[in-house]
């Protein structure tokens, strides 16, 4: 019997299909795009709706389904009412209006509380609620249900409402981590009333629709998931090996955001309140509950934006000997790039990307960037204490020239790389078989053959004060 993955990230939906023991059968990837909804910008829900179910009539002509499982990126939720949509999701670039941040923000519980900072555009979902209230008076008559994404795509196949609690714990604004009860700021403004019942992310919700069996070819006996956050589904899955399992970790899943989750020794304590929330660090909740320090920045975008890479082709390593061999050139030359491309994010969130130095030939641009990439990295590691070992996972962990100067860096963690793209899945496939061995060891990272500490140190220098102003 075999497994579907829906995994609908920020850049990409993918649909990938599994055997029993973790073999790769087939993969589908759609680019994603926004859409104008009632003056603002959203998600294009329909799109993926209609991609999915062109798909899944694929799969189900290579092989029995027995399992599907939705993972999805976070700051998203859509809200539902008679079996459709009540408004189109918001994508979380769209912009806020100052006055409306600083009305919303009157509400917001301390970051002690929920480890969730202020964050810009709609990234805490609060403001995306709130901002819908404003636009639609009548958004939670007459049982309207909030669902987080994941959810909503279960929902979606099949007609079961619930909530979890990776995707409410990740910087939401509406969910208190230690406590395990919806914030302050949830239940004042009566959201909280509105959270369909919670479920683990491994539970079964119910069986698919006679709608999408018919529409699919799908057996209407197919269990659908609950499923979970998308790097919770990394973490899960980087918990199979026996290097990160039990041990203090970190895992840095790398996409459109590099989003680092350290899980602390056994009986170690996380203390929110110490977290600096101005620097995008945050606490994430795994499926378990447990609360698990974590920073980010938008790595993926931002390599994306100083090199031109087609999101589309998805184009990340090019030619890693190349790139390699153009290290040395970018070390003597010192060109470097101050934080941050997209303003607002990552740990120097007040910085104001740009390039310093001389524009260098298309190999040692694109070594930069990646070395950038790393710099901005070990900072974010540094803010939440990640220490001993480092598993770095997802689209970057096949950009050679990035991990081995992460390694460099961190000369007294050990640093590890996984399957470049299989991770979340993996993650996904252990919800319903906690056993399922991984599919391929886990690789040590060697560093670079030159010493990045002198590039590192002037790199900070120039980040400056300005960057966290």
């Amino acid at each position: 019997m075999a497994t579907i993955v829906l995994d609908v990230g920020k850049t990409l939906a993918k649909l990938s299909l599994w055997t029993a023991d973790e073999k790769l059968i087939e993969r589908r990837t759609r680019p994603n795009a926004t859409v104008n909804a009632e003056g603002y910008r959203a998600l294009d829900a329909q799109g993926i709706e209609e991609w999915m179910a062109g798909v899944l009539h694929e799969f189900a002509r290579l092989a029995a389904v027995e399992h599907i499982i939705p993972i999805a990126h976070g700051s998203a939720a859509a809200l539902v009412r008679g079996g459709a949509l009540v408004c189109a999701p918001v994508d979380y670039e769209e912009p806020v209006p100052l006055a409306e941040r600083r009305r919303y923000d009157l509400g917001r519980d301390s970051f002690a509380m929920t480890g969730s900072p202020p964050l810009p555009g709609g990234l805490n979902l609060g403001v995306q609620l709130h901002r819908l209230e404003q636009l639609h008076p009548d958004l939670l008559k007459n049982g309207t249900v909030i669902l987080p994404w994941p959810q909503y795509w279960a929902w979606v196949l099949s007609g079961a409402s619930a909530s979890e609690v990776t995707s409410l714990g990740c910087h939401s604004d509406l969910w208190r981590p230690i406590e395990g009860t919806p914030s302050a700021l949830a239940l004042a403004r009566g959201w909280a009333n509105h959270f369909a019942p919670f479920k683990r992310a491994d539970a079964v919700l119910g069986t698919i629709s006679s709608a999408w069996a018919g529409r699919t070819g799908l057996s209407p006996n197919v269990r659908v998931h609950c499923g979970l956050h998308d790097s919770n589904a990394a973490l899960l899955a980087a918990r199979a090996f026996g290097e990160i399992a039990c041990n203090e970790s970190t895992v840095l899943s790398t996409g459109t955001w590099f989003v680092a989750m350290r899980t602390p020794a056994a009986g170690a304590p996380v203390d929110i309140a110490a977290l600096p929330e101005r620097r995008d660090c945050f606490v994430n909740v795994d499926v378990f509950g447990q609360s698990i320090p974590s920073a980010r920045f938008m790595g993926g975008r931002e390599i994306e934006m100083l090199n031109g890479i087609d999101k589309q082709r998805g184009e990340i390593a090019g030619d890693p000997s190349k790139l390699l061999a153009a290290v040395p050139a970018v070390l003597r030359s010192g060109v470097s790039i101050k934080p941050t491309m997209t303003p607002g994010c990552g740990p120097f969130p007040r910085g104001r990307g740009r390039w310093i130095g001389k524009l260098l030939d298309p190999f040692e641009q694109r070594a930069a960037s990646h070395l950038y990439a790393a710099l901005v990295a070990e900072v974010s590691l540094n803010l939440i204490g990640a220490k001993e070992r480092i598993l770095i996972e997802g689209r970057f962990a096949e950009a050679e020239v990035f991990v081995r100067a992460l390694a460099s860096l961190r000369p007294d963690s050990k640093v590890y790389v996984g399957a470049a793209h299989n991770d979340a899945s993996y993650g996904a496939l252990r919800l319903i078989n906690s056993d399922l061995p991984p599919s391929s060891a886990l690789l040590e990272v060697l560093p670079l053959d030159q010493d990045l500490a002198g590039y590192r140190d002037r790199w900070l220098a120039e980040a400056g004060a300005e960057a966290l102003a």
